[in-house]
């Protein structure tokens, strides 16, 4: 995948897990928690969709480099490169 079908599917896919919030709602460095009005729960879904629909394996370890837009765009772009 290319960096922009990334950055345009990534917000889209994160209003599907957070139903109360728009694509447009999640952007920059600002964390998805926070974008999210804060709710701790969702973070954790929005992790397990990104490894389910980008077939990414994210270790534990790993899962600050995705706690944004900007962050989840870095680590998921190298990863998605065959897809």
């Amino acid at each position: 995948m290319t960096k922009e079908q990334i950055r345009v599917s990534i917000p889209r896919m994160m209003a599907q897990v957070v139903p109360d919030e728009g694509a447009s709602s999640f952007w920059g460095d600002i964390p998805i928690g926070e974008q999210a009005g804060g709710e701790s729960m969702d973070f954790p879904g929005i992790i397990m969709e990104l490894r389910k629909r980008y077939r990414v394996g994210a270790p534990a370890d790993d899962y600050m480099q995705l706690a944004s837009l900007d962050s989840s765009m870095a680590y998921l772009g190298p990863r998605t490169k065959a897809l």
